[in-house]
């Protein structure tokens, strides 16, 4: 998986710790190697977890092979975008968008 630098990578395995016992909200990208506009999320996803990582982590998701998470959430489209807070989904949004938009999108839960 091309990972986001600064970016770590939840699996099936760890998604309960890593994702829905977190302390503070979740942004995971659910992700594919094949897919171009989850490359390009790349530098964005980045500049997130630079700027926002006080407040939010930021994780991606391999959707090949984690499909037990991919399916939980039922996650069809790449790059699919969750919010997590209290090991509970608060918001997801499908496809790639500019760093602001998604800012913008992740005022109310932040």
């Amino acid at each position: 998986m091309i990972r986001a630098a600064g970016v770590a990578e939840v699996t099936d395995t760890d998604f309960e710790t890593e994702v829905l016992g977190s302390e503070m909200p979740v942004l995971v990208e659910f992700t594919a190697d094949w897919c171009p506009p989850c490359r390009q999320m790349g530098p964005v996803l980045t500049a997130l977890a630079a700027e926002e990582g006080e407040r939010l982590k930021v994780v991606q998701l391999d959707v090949d092979t984690n499909p037990l998470t991919t399916n939980a959430y039922k996650v069809l489209s790449m790059p699919t975008f969750m919010v997590f807070r209290g090991g509970e989904p608060v918001r997801s949004m499908v496809g790639a968008r500019p760093k602001r938009r998604l800012l913008e999108e992740l005022t109310d839960v932040l």
